[in-house]
């Protein structure tokens, strides 16, 4: 067998790799749950099915996915025009920290208003950690996952340094927590007894938005343009720096959207352990769901999955919770793999036999 360029891109394994990506990604995780000494149909009935078998499952599923969608919303933008935001964990964190600050700040204040403002805060601190980026890009043409992922780590110091300094509860019994957010301060629930809140109409919204931009707005076209070619965009007239900076600003607000979605969710304060890695995870989301809203929704469920997944095998397999990681990272690996087979084919022969037939 030897491997060969398509003559153009197979359109049906553009579809097809997520898929195979997810089958070999299962294979693989049964043989895992096997080295380890457990069963492995069990295990992934554990890992896939269980977490979601009552109603109360599907509720924290919509959970997990609220947050992962609003980053991979933002992500989605970004990708397109090919700006690698790696940043929207960093994002993220910042907006939870800032959110988190604006939160305790308003414990004591009353109105309608109290919920825009905290949201609008946390858009605005993942929008400006965005913009960090963004200047570094247009102005000193730094590398924008370079930067993005430094600015992760930052971001993950200023929260720590936040709840063991000026966030830290003084009633907490010395614990690297904030105080617990005031109940006006907290998105409504959708049901009693759930905790899944109004966020996740947000980002249904939202992916109703970047549907419409992606396929109805000249925006949308610019973006493919500039995705394809930057040079094609450029000689056509578009203003490169202010797409950048328009979709790094939106991809930041998205995942400060998604910080508050988290915290002023079922958290309900500022953690150190507040970074879940969904700004990390999105990234998958995007790919995986082929950077179309649909595809999307579909991928954030699989990736919020993972994460309840991996919460129930702790709980009855008794194995680390970084077997969530483990899944996302296998996902993303043969999704690379199999993507391969877009632009290439595997056909009969070798290489070998050509040079033969041409000599």
């Amino acid at each position: 067998m030897r491997i060969e360029k398509r003559l153009q891109d197979s359109r049906a394994m553009m579809y097809l790799s997520p898929l195979l990506a997810l089958l070999l990604t299962l294979v693989s995780g049964a043989l895992l749950f096997a080295l380890l000494g457990r069963p492995p149909l069990g295990s992934l009935y554990t890992f896939f099915i269980a977490p979601i078998s009552d109603l109360y499952g599907l509720s924290e599923l919509a959970v997990k996915v609220t947050p992962l969608l609003l980053c991979a919303i933002g992500l989605t933008l970004c990708f397109k025009a090919k700006i690698w935001n790696i940043g929207a964990e960093g994002q993220f964190v910042f907006g939870a920290l800032i959110g988190g600050a604006v939160s305790l700040q308003l414990a004591d204040s009353e109105g309608v208003w109290v919920l825009p403002v905290i949201i609008a805060s946390g858009a605005l601190a993942g929008l400006v950690w965005a913009g960090v980026a963004a200047l570094l890009l247009t102005r000193f043409n730094a590398n924008e996952i370079l930067t993005t992922i430094m600015l992760n780590y930052i971001a993950v110091n200023l929260l720590l340094w936040g709840v063991h300094g000026p966030l830290k509860d003084p009633e907490g019994l010395n614990f690297p927590e904030s105080a617990l957010f005031a109940s006006q301060t907290l998105l409504p629930v959708l049901f009693e007894d759930y905790r899944v809140s109004i966020a996740i109409f947000i980002a249904l919204f939202m992916l109703v938005v970047i549907w419409v931009v992606l396929t109805r707005t000249l925006l949308g076209f610019q973006l493919r343009v500039m995705g394809e070619n930057h040079n094609a965009a450029r000689f056509a007239g578009f203003n490169g720096k202010k797409l950048i900076w328009l979709l790094l600003l939106f991809s930041g607000a998205m995942a400060g959207i998604a910080a508050i979605s988290e915290t002023n969710g079922p958290v309900g304060q500022l953690i150190p352990t507040l970074s879940l890695g969904y700004g990390y995870a999105a990234i998958i989301v995007v790919f995986m769901g082929r950077m179309h809203p649909l595809g999307i929704l579909l991928a954030s469920c699989l990736l919020g999955l993972t994460y309840l997944g991996g919460e129930m095998t702790q709980i009855d397999q008794g194995l680390p919770k970084s077997i969530t990681g483990l899944f996302q990272g296998m996902l993303l690996f043969y999704l690379l793999a199999c993507d391969l087979l877009i632009s290439y084919r595997l056909v009969p022969g070798s290489n070998q036999t050509i040079k033969e037939h041409k000599v």
